[in-house]
């Protein structure tokens, strides 16, 4: 029996669209626009009959023990993970700089200010990528940056617990066609960015890692300047073992780098 889950795609409108964050001052508060619930084909990467590489697909899967015991909401915890951080994308990515600049602990709960994402979706448009590398760098030093290569590289790490539910999936880019995406506004209490979100297409080809540990990270592209494809990704919603009752929690850390 094939492997499926269920994602969530945006729907082609011919008016605007945005994600609302934190909207009306309450946090983790999120007004979204329609969703399509779809049952996709899913291949595991735990089984082998399916590779990923960055090279090819933007996304790669690795081992990678931390050091912290802990991930909690104070900083603490954050110059030894900013620079574990940063030696990894050194030594895998090959980037002469790396800034580590934003860490969101998702947790599936009701109750928690930041759940999975639940819908189809890459992080940055051009636009937004572009706004976002003047706000980190300021102008001078991004537009130095913006005459060589870089990019923006989210990594993904389980926390406390294996994930047995609601793990983080990705579509191949090179299954996608470029009237699959759809340009959004994300809405903050005093921002405004934008993103892409993914339309539903039968061609997309999905990949993930079942049962990914604490000791184990993900890392794909967001946004490039040499126009390496971005990597759609999104929670799927699927149960490995329903006897496991463990809450799914995940560290996302957003960097950008330098080539």
């Amino acid at each position: 029996m094939a492997l499926t889950g269920t994602v969530n795609y945006l729907i082609h409108k011919p008016q605007r669209q945005s994600f609302e964050i934190d909207a009306g001052g309450i946090t983790g508060n999120i007004v979204s626009p329609e969703m399509a619930a779809t049952e996709v084909a899913l291949s595991d990467l735990r089984s082998g009959r399916a590779q990923v590489s960055f090279a090819t697909d933007g996304v790669a899967f690795k081992v990678q023990p931390t050091a912290v015991d802990r991930f909690e909401n104070d900083d603490s915890w954050r110059e030894v993970y900013d620079a574990e951080l940063v030696a990894l994308l050194r030594q895998e990515l090959d980037a002469r700089e790396v800034i580590v600049f934003d860490h969101t602990l998702r947790v599936d709960d009701p109750e928690a200010s930041r759940c999975p994402a639940r819908n189809v979706h890459s992080d940055y448009s051009r636009q937004g990528a572009e706004a976002r590398l003047v706000s980190l760098l300021g102008k001078d030093r991004a537009s130095a940056w913006a005459e060589g290569h870089y990019a923006f590289i989210n990594v993904w790490r389980p926390v406390a617990a294996p994930i047995n539910s609601a793990p983080l999936g990705f579509v191949r880019p090179s299954s996608v066609a470029a009237e699959d995406w759809i340009l959004l506004d994300l809405i903050y209490p005093g921002r405004v960015g934008s993103i892409m979100g993914l339309a539903a297409n039968p061609a997309h080809d999905w990949v993930y890692q079942s049962r990914m540990t604490p000791e184990e990270i993900v890392y794909f592209n967001i946004y490039d300047n040499r126009d390496r494809p971005s990597v759609a990704h999104s929670a799927i919603d699927l149960v490995e073992n329903p006897s496991v009752s463990a809450v799914r929690k995940s560290l996302e850390s957003r960097t950008l780098i330098r080539f």
